[in-house]
């Protein structure tokens, strides 16, 4: 998770490449993935995708989102769960990137009972002792609960849109704090939702009935658990323990430890490695084809 531990490796690998955190922000999430396909707003087909901010009625009250889809067709669609730092503009390039693959991606602010996003404009706010008093009673509110209720209520817009496709399943992929959220997602809507990814997620192993691994007997779905490894070396059991409870539930998974560190799928995170968040998205691509 981002705490003290993974903030070690976040400056030694800024340390790395001769840059400060200011200097670091100053580059911007959106230079570090202009290259990547479907940021400029195209689908690998050459089609234009359609994308805006949404509102999603929930149970707790009105979340505001980022929708982005082909603008032809109807596709698979995938809740995309954001980081700690909440949804920014790296997400929305991913989700655009996803879209332009030929899916219709729902990128939620999960702190809407707060605050409409961008709630922290990049990663490195995060680690400001403001930025951490901001998000801390917002954090509070996302209760496992809560996060369920959500997903209820996300599954539910996505298939009221015609750009998403019925007769597909539901994705969805999260990452830190979002890594939990899908399986929560995956279990608050088992006839939906049949894949989903979780990148260097926190707390999928917990005590208590509720927590997540402990969760995959109640789903259908298939999953990616991409581990950082200095999250390994803080848990080194709990690979060991999701791959356990999925074999137990009979769901496929697919668990792995890569050699980067916590954060290295975001852009506008200090551990971003663009080699291995590469590999890491073209595994969710493999576990999304199956939708």
């Amino acid at each position: 998770m981002c705490d003290d531990y993974t903030a070690e490796a976040e400056e030694e690998a800024l340390r790395k490449r001769g840059l400060s955190r200011r200097e670091f922000t100053a580059l911007g999430a959106a230079a570090a993935l202009a290259g990547c396909a479907g940021a400029n707003g195209t689908a690998a087909d050459g089609g234009e995708l359609v994308e805006r901010t949404v509102q999603v009625t929930t149970s707790d009250g009105v979340a505001d989102a980022f929708f982005v889809h082909p603008a032809q067709g109807a596709h698979p669609g995938v809740i995309l769960w954001p980081d700690i730092a909440g949804l920014r503009d790296v997400f929305k390039i991913m989700a655009r990137r996803l879209a332009s693959q030929g899916y219709a991606v729902l990128a939620v602010n999960q702190y809407y009972r707060n605050a409409p996003a961008p709630v922290l404009g990049a990663f490195s706010e995060w680690r400001t002792p403001e930025g951490r008093e901001k998000i801390a009673p917002m954090r509070e509110a996302i209760t496992p609960s809560a996060t369920t209720r959500d997903a209820k209520a996300f599954v539910a817009y996505l298939d009221q849109q015609q750009s998403v496709d019925k007769a597909r399943g539901i994705g969805s992929n999260g990452y830190c704090m979002g890594g939990p959220f899908t399986v929560r997602t995956a279990a608050a809507a088992p006839g939906r939702v049949r894949a989903a990814a979780s990148f260097h997620g926190a707390g999928l192993v917990a005590e208590g009935d509720d927590s997540p691994h402990e969760l995959l007997d109640d789903t259908q779905a298939a999953y990616l658990f991409a581990i950082a490894r200095n999250d390994d070396e803080k848990s080194p059991d709990h690979k060991t323990i999701l791959r356990q409870a999925a074999d137990a539930a009979g769901v496929p998974a697919e668990i792995e430890v890569y050699p980067a560190d916590h954060g290295w799928c975001v852009a506008d995170s200090p551990a971003y490695d663009a080699t291995q968040a590469e590999r890491a998205w073209s595994a969710m691509m493999r576990l999304f084809d199956g939708l």
